[in-house]
């Protein structure tokens, strides 16, 4: 069973698990405060979304999406905060309908589309579909469409209304500290992640280096080797279900602890 990871609610700061954020965002106080004062001169649709991972579900994002937003715009969104690596294929499935980046002949079954189309053409409330990133090493979300509201049009089409809190990994090589690295082949022996001072011991046990026989300003270059000698094969820990796949190294764009506009408070 996966880990109930919590989240902060982007108008008041509250933290909850993803299904009581989801109750919660329906009776916030702060957000009705802000959507009351909307004056709907130039009126939107927007769709409330949870995505979240195939296998993975403590990996999880709740947005709001203007339905006049493609596909196209929400695949660059779900690329920028957790699958882009090096620019893989990907694909939402709606309905028995696949709609790819790049729109290709299916063999199988008919040809799928391109994601041009607006999401108010697509999406209803209550639906769940597919979404695919990278047909080799293929990390799988899960969307669900949960509430639709109409309120004033913005500049940024999609919203993160809450995200899940970075996880606690620990180590596996000392089972204390907080692991920093993930070694995608260590999944086979249950023991992926290290954490910066099990990879200098590891340096250590390997080049034979003693930091104490050595004078103090040999540690910088000592500073320096280690952290050339991590292996090229590991990859970063960070706040996504892609974490340890391909050469997936965390958002360039986006934070992996998410920010809400109030302080942080706990319930």
């Amino acid at each position: 069973m996966a880990k109930q990871t919590k989240g902060f609610c982007k108008y008041c700061g509250k933290e909850y698990a993803k299904s009581g954020m989801l109750r919660h965002l329906t009776a916030c106080k702060k957000r009705k405060e802000k959507l009351e004062v909307e004056k709907r001169r130039k009126p939107c649709g927007f769709f409330e979304v949870v995505i979240s991972g195939k296998y993975r579900k403590d990996y999880w994002l709740i947005i709001e999406v203007d339905e006049n937003a493609t596909l196209k715009e929400l695949d660059r969104f779900i690329r920028d905060i957790w699958v882009e690596c090096c620019q893989h294929l990907s694909s939402f499935g709606i309905n028995g309908i696949q709609y790819d980046s790049v729109s290709a002949t299916n063999f199988w079954g008919p040809p799928s589309k391109s994601m041009d189309y607006k999401l108010k053409f697509l999406f209803k409330v209550g639906e769940t579909l597919n979404y695919e990133y990278d047909f080799g090493s293929t990390t799988e979300l899960i969307l669900k469409v949960q509430a639709y509201r109409i309120g004033d049009r913005k500049k940024e089409k999609i919203t993160i209304l809450s995200r899940n809190n970075p996880l606690e990994i620990l180590c596996d090589q000392c089972g204390k500290n907080a692991a920093q690295w993930v070694d995608p082949h260590g999944y086979y022996d249950e023991n992926p992640f290290w954490c910066e001072e099990c990879l200098k011991k590891s340096y250590k046990d390997e080049s034979g280096y003693d930091a104490e026989e050595d004078a103090a300003e040999e540690d910088t270059a000592y500073e320096w080797e280690w952290k050339a000698y991590i292996p090229e094969t590991f990859l970063p820990i960070c706040n996504s279900p892609r974490m340890g796949v391909c050469g997936y190294t965390g958002s360039k764009r986006y934070p992996d602890q998410f920010e809400p506009d109030e302080g942080i408070t706990q319930e």
